[in-house]
């Protein structure tokens, strides 16, 4: 027997535009080309032999990967990102569901964040309309569309709006590809049993939400400081990697899990496509304790199944951890520590120092190694 259930029909969800953030992105901004404030002789070291892995990693047309956690975006650090992008020095993005939310929100109000603490002691913590009802809907819109989870945010904010089919073409959709697979017409092709169901899930978020078929204008007046549309732009992968729960826009009635599950995967597996280019490549992981590590172990242990059943394997590969926490151990030089000493229960250093390849790891902020990144790379002083 079913448990019950929380109504979210029953919240009381806020405009946007009510809340208090804690950020603006024209205030917060970190322009490309500017000092780091902070970054040693021994992590300017790591940088250097980051950045030539890059311009080897780059002349070879392999991979160079860039996993990062939300604070990357919170930190202002758009246009860094940006610019690398445009540079050409990055092929793969990839964070988690909360960098794309205040990526999101940089875009369509200029501000972000929000006291944890007040809100959720008013029990408004999440509960916003524009958030919810925007990410969500862009992510059933691209669950219907074909499109990951990153690339369904990042075209509603560099298209200002997204598509919405009439529920006649919703139903078609789906009644023609159930009909032929009960007539057995061959191939039974899979993406259009997939888009039926995608297209179900879409009529049903329609007809609750009522929503109009046709053009849904949607403006973001600060969308040159979004790294989710830069990338849809420069047709460069930026893959979101959501949690179920984790992220303030599962508070939203128009959550539907169908198309965060659609959208994830197909983003996991373009994450797992990135990878299986990393030899000879670079993969950066720049403060995600969690994400990062756990989708790379799955996605290279994939690849390398690939590799092994060609006689070769993914070996030539740099990895950079990046993460504020003290580098009391040397990963590179020292292996894996014992299980006695507290650097074991690092957990990304340990995941990351067991993917073969070369491990270097840097404690600095994210803001502060972005940058000397970029100025090494560009030979500025």
């Amino acid at each position: 027997m079913p448990h019950p259930q929380f109504d979210r029909d029953k919240l009381i969800v806020k405009p946007l535009g009510e809340r208090t953030s804690k950020l603006a992105i024209e205030i917060d901004r970190v322009l490309p080309g500017a000092a780091p404030k902070n970054i040693s002789g021994a992590a300017q070291t790591i940088v250097r032999e980051t950045a030539e892995r890059m311009r080897l990693a780059r002349r070879a047309g392999r991979a160079v990967m860039l996993a990062f956690g939300a604070h990357t975006i919170k930190n202002g650090l758009a246009p860094v990102l940006i610019r690398l992008m445009e540079e050409g020095w990055l092929t793969h993005l990839a964070t988690n569901g909360a960098g794309i939310i205040h990526d999101w929100e940089f875009a369509f109000q200029g501000r972000s964040g929000e006291d944890v603490r007040r809100y959720v002691a008013e029990g408004q913590f999440g509960i916003w309309q524009e958030t919810g009802r925007y990410i969500n809907l862009a992510l059933i819109a691209g669950a219907y569309e074909g499109l990951g989870y990153g690339e369904s945010v990042g075209a509603l904010i560099q298209n200002e709006g997204l598509v919405v089919p009439s529920t006649d073409e919703l139903r078609r959709v789906a009644t023609e590809a159930l009909a032929a697979d009960l007539c057995g017409v061959a191939p039974c092709a899979k993406p259009d049993l997939a888009r039926a169901a995608a297209a179900v899930d879409f009529l049903a978020a329609a007809r609750h939400f009522n929503l109009q078929p046709g053009p849904l204008a949607v403006p973001h007046p600060f969308k040159s400081y979004s790294v989710q549309a830069a990338a849809y732009r420069l047709n460069i992968p930026f893959t979101g990697h959501p949690m179920f729960g984790h992220d303030i826009i599962y508070n939203h009635p128009m959550n539907q899990g169908a198309a965060i599950g659609r959208t994830a995967q197909r983003d996991f597996l373009a994450f797992a496509h990135g990878v299986n280019n990393l030899d000879g490549g670079v993969y950066l992981s720049v403060g995600s304790a969690v994400m990062s590590p756990m989708i790379f172990e799955k996605a290279f242990a994939m690849a390398q199944n690939l590799r092994r059943q060609e006689g070769r394997a993914i070996k030539d590969h740099f990895i950079l951890v990046v993460d504020l926490a003290d580098a009391g151990w040397d990963w590179g030089a020292q292996g894996e520590p014992p299980m006695d000493n507290p650097a074991y229960y690092l957990r990304y250093c340990k995941t990351f120092s067991r993917m073969g390849g070369a491990m270097r790891y840097l404690s600095a902020d994210n803001r502060d190694f972005l940058l000397a990144l970029g100025r090494e790379l560009t030979g500025a002083p």
